[in-house]
């Protein structure tokens, strides 16, 4: 039961387990032997069958992990004293005794699972933190004096017969006589009383049965069930031209959808749903393509209500299976935009999916939602005339919505708008979005990649949030988790190892998805196998469902290292080594992929979080730059260790940040300081920052803070797209390894393991931080450095940055494009140091430079001179002023911009004495001088996409506003 431990405690975590990894199996007793859920009982394992260090437990502390069953065997019961997989509560710590080199650990069943009517209790061993599969198998104990045993069938398995068979059904029960009743789709067709077994045979069995064998001893009912597929009359059929894998919805009849489902090696498959009853006959049996070498099954269902929401499941069918796989697999859709889950959907607030439907009574597993007469999102004008911004322009924002805002949800990022906007990001990146399992999560444990989890909210809300933004210049990026899948996902069930029968496993030998082991050194879930043309079929109806139906702007794809074939674990010279090395594989199908996004969307941005070697972290950002428009991968560039040695008062290289240094040819590196994967930089400041000088000790929080806007300055506008991790802006403190009840545990920690995963705090809403003078500057200082990137052309040039560690970077930055009248030079410079330090300089040449964060003047006349800078400072000079950088944007709250989007002009609400139109490379378009607010302003000569407006009044305030040219 390899899944168990996400499906029937609603764990909010996933657990990265190498695919392939044999679980430790343990030798283990449960004294008494029978017992009622009352009773204290004993649960000792054997030690000489544990080996505690390849756990990583060098002391014995070995925890308990435990779940329960109703007498039924089927619905979750209580919640154990489990705390979290990465952190067992220490209530359920095992005892070692030495001397006979065993664990023990004694409890009262309904005291410990905190449930009564208890049939059956599930428990592992496992280390403190379980990450890394570090557990034994799942082990059960039956609960109760009064049992009984399905002999045959086997309880929960699946008979399939031809039409006309038979089949018998054989039981007995223990603590004396009882009474039998066997129910076949609900109905009563058997009884037998005061016998301790049982069999009967049913004949002439036509029809697919769901079986129910009722036991009563006294007042205590113990039910078995299982099920009988009668094969049907498989009818072959050329399936209609230009239907995909998955639902079809007819244009022109709502009552009308056609399912199709591609399955190798299978010999019938059943839609089984709402439409049905859960009882399909042969009218639901799917049709069998009749093309030449199609594996597809299909089906029209008609009379469908239109607007009502059904559910249903494929009951794919194996009549002859490979050893130790399932005959019958009862699964989702694998192209669902929309599921049910038994395990977390009612862990989902009403407020956050209103009206959610629900999951169907007496079935299991993922169900997937179909409704007719659906109606389009009205995409405003914004969103379908969006222009991105340019790649080597882009401030992202990365956001894991869950740690976000207490709500957790689409509508607490729809509130939040105003903080994306001050801020002046142009791009908001979502950590993964798509279903996963579980509902408190980071979200790379994906089962769903075509469905929305609905922990986060509806589609609709979504695209509200995706539209909003759009309306006010922000691109959306979703991070994919596309290099595997975990078990839920129909693909890998359908062709699973599953030899204990518990419907669920790792892929088999005939899967046409997934590797039976993983073909790289970083296994998460299961591993996708991408020469598969099946695999890159699916990647790409992902790739098409996220930018068509959602209008995403672009994709972070996770782990790409694990998109090659070539590094099994038998490599010579090592799986590590092979999978960091070039693969040209990878190379190939990843370019594929992008080519089929931009195929979509020539402007879509494709992003790799690949964190490998140049070489190939080159051939895609150098890849189709010089095609109009300009393309080239964006690679993820962790800058995290060097910018913290910074922030810390150490001597760092910085150097890397250069997209150059990498042998890009264009500015395609997305470097970070911080991204969701690492350590928190203020926190590593409060610990371990340089204290040599009191009056500016690191460690305190005020001086910490105080040096974090001169890590924007040096990060944030060397040139081409860069990355914030959320509130990293208002100098985040809390450790990445937090845990939910406000501990750390750092990864360093062997034995007690580490919190990353957990749930984040709140202090950032809940202390109005943005109120705080010294978390506010932050905000306020990156801001301003994020207006100068965006709008300022110098910023798309060139930058010389010192390979040398030091306290002091200097980084020069010239556009040769621009003329000297322009903002072409600039040159930054900051003081990482405890004490101020005469900073050398090094400017271009003499003249009247600005300070750009407030356009203040200094006269140079030696470009060596020196410049003093206090500790954890910044400068930023240029050779004219900013033109737009230090305008203020949030003067003149009554003033209003109408309408926008414009087609041929726009309107103010009030009297101005100029005002400027500017493209997004900063360029000066228009002027407009002493207007009233009767005026129109013509733009109809100015093409599609958005611009700046800068409204001076009479008074001299500025106000910046942005519009939508239509």
């Amino acid at each position: 039961m390899k899944k168990i431990v996400h499906l029937f405690l609603f764990l909010f975590l996933f657990c990265i387990s190498a695919s392939g990894q044999l679980l430790q199996k343990v030798t283990y007793s449960v004294t008494p032997a029978t017992f009622e859920e009352t009773a204290a009982i004993t649960i000792t394992i054997n030690g000489n069958s544990i080996t505690e260090s390849s756990w990583g437990v060098s002391d014995h502390s070995l925890y308990l992990w435990a779940w329960a069953f109703d007498t039924n065997d089927t619905t979750p019961k209580g919640t154990p004293l489990n705390g979290s997989w990465t952190v067992s509560d220490e209530a359920s710590k095992f005892t070692y005794d030495a001397t006979t080199d065993t664990y023990s650990k004694t409890i009262t069943p309904t005291t410990y699972y905190n449930a009564t009517g208890i049939g059956k209790i599930g428990f592992l061993i496992k280390a403190k933190n379980g990450t890394g599969d570090k557990k034994s198998q799942d082990l059960f104990a039956e609960v109760g004096i009064f049992q009984v045993t399905l002999t045959a069938p086997l309880q929960n398995s699946t008979t399939i017969l031809a039409s006309g068979a038979s089949t018998t059904i054989t039981a007995t029960n223990t603590n004396g006589a009882a009474s039998y009743n066997l129910k076949a789709n609900g109905v009563s067709i058997n009884t037998n009383t005061s016998t301790v077994s049982y069999s009967f045979t049913q004949n002439n069995i036509t029809t697919n049965q769901n079986y129910e064998l009722v036991v009563t001893q006294g007042t205590t009912l113990i039910s078995k069930k299982f099920n009988v597929v009668v094969s049907p009359t498989t009818l072959i059929e050329t399936m209609p031209a230009g239907l995909l894998d998955g639902i079809n919805y007819d244009p022109l009849d709502a009552t009308k959808a056609t399912l199709v489902l591609d399955a190798p090696f299978k010999d019938f498959v059943y839609v089984a749903g709402s439409f049905n009853n859960w009882q399909p006959n042969d009218s639901y049996a799917m049709k069998k393509d009749a093309t030449p070498n199609s594996t597809k099954f299909w089906l029209e269902l008609t009379g469908l209500v239109d607007g009502t929401s059904y559910s249903y499941q494929y009951w794919v069918v194996d009549a002859t299976p490979i050893a130790g796989t399932p005959s019958l697999v009862k699964t989702a859709d694998p192209y669902s935009t929309l599921v049910l889950s038994p395990y977390d959907d009612s862990g989902i607030p009403a407020a956050t999916y209103p009206n959610l439907p629900a999951y169907p009574s007496g079935q299991e597993r993922e169900v997937t939602v179909l409704k007719t007469g659906q109606t389009p999102y009205a995409w405003s004008a914004a969103t379908t005339n969006f222009v991105k911004p340019e790649k080597e322009k882009l401030v992202v924002y990365e956001v894991l919505i869950r740690d976000f805002d207490a709500n957790r949800n689409f509508q607490s990022l729809i509130d939040k708008i105003d903080y994306f906007k001050n801020l002046k990001v142009n791009a908001i990146q979502l950590m993964p979005i798509m279903e996963y399992e579980g509902n408190e999560s980071w979200g790379y444990n994906t089962s769903f990649h075509l469905a929305l989890d609905k922990f986060y909210g509806t589609a609709d809300k979504l695209k509200e949030f995706i539209d909003l933004c759009h309306q006010n210049g922000i691109a959306v990026i979703l991070d994919v988790a596309l290099n595997h899948a975990f078990g839920r996902n129909p693909m890998v069930r359908m062709w699973m190892n599953d030899p204990d029968g518990d419907g669920w496993g790792s892929p088999s030998t005939e899967n046409p998805y997934f590797n039976t082991v993983a073909m790289h050194s970083y296994s998460v879930g299961e591993d996708l196998n991408h020469q598969q043309p099946r695999t890159q079929n699916y990647v790409k109806r992902v790739i098409k469902q996220w930018v068509e139906e959602f209008k995403i702007d672009g994709f972070r794809w996770d782990l790409t290292k694990g998109f090659t074939q070539n590094c099994p674990s038998t490599v010579a010279g090592g799986q590590e080594a092979c999978t960091g090395s070039y693969q040209a594989d990878r190379v190939a199908v990843l370019k594929s992929y992008a080519d089929y996004s931009w195929s979509l969307d020539p402007t879509h941005y494709t992003i790799f979080e690949h964190l490998g070697g140049d070489t190939e972290e080159q051939q895609w950002a150098n890849y189709k730059i010089t095609e109009t428009p300009s393309k080239g991968i964006m690679l993820w560039g962790i800058m995290n260790s060097q910018y913290n040695e910074l922030s810390m008062g150490y001597t760092s290289n910085i150097s890397r940040m250069n997209s150059a240094s990498r042998g890009f040819t264009k500015n395609r590196l997305m470097g970070y300081a911080e991204s969701h994967d690492e350590e928190r930089l203020m926190y590593k400041n409060l610990q371990y920052g340089n204290s040599t000088n009191t009056a500016h000790n690191v460690k305190t929080l005020a001086t910490a803070l105080s040096r974090m806007s001169a890590i924007g300055a040096v990060s944030l506008l060397v040139p081409g797209p860069k990355m914030i991790w959320h509130f990293g802006e208002l100098g985040w403190d809390k450790s990445i390894f937090t845990c939910n009840n406000g501990t750390v545990n750092d990864d360093s920690a062997t034995i007690s393991g580490n919190c990353k995963l957990d749930t984040k705090p709140q202090p950032q809403w809940v202390n109005n931080w943005l109120t705080d003078v010294s978390r506010g500057k932050i905000y306020t200082d990156w801001a301003k450095i994020i207006v100068l990137k965006t709008t300022e052309p110098v910023f798309l040039g060139t930058v010389t940055m010192p390979s040398v560690s030091n306290l002091y970077p200097n980084i020069k930055i010239t556009n040769s494009n621009l003329s000297s009248t322009q903002l072409k030079d600039v040159l930054i410079l900051a003081n990482f140091n405890v004490t101020t330090q005469n900073v050398v300089t090094g400017f271009p040449y003499a003249g009247k430079w600005y300070n750009l964060m407030d356009n203040s003047p200094l006269d140079i006349t030696d470009v060596n001179a020196v410049i003093s800078i206090p500790a954890g400072d910044f400068r930023i000079y240029g050779n004219q002023a900013s033109t737009l950088g230090t305008t203020v944007f949030d003067g003149i709250q009554e003033l209003k911009l109408y309408p926008n989007p414009a087609a041929t002009y726009f309107k103010l609400s009030l009297n101005a004495s100029k005002v400027q139109v500017y493209s997004l490379t900063g360029q000066l378009v228009k002027t407009f001088t002493a207007t009233t607010q009767e005026y129109s302003y013509l733009i109809n000569d100015l093409p599609q996409g958005l611009y700046f407006v800068k409204v001076i009044q009479e008074d001299t305030t500025i106000k910046m506003m942005k519009f939508i040219k239509k």
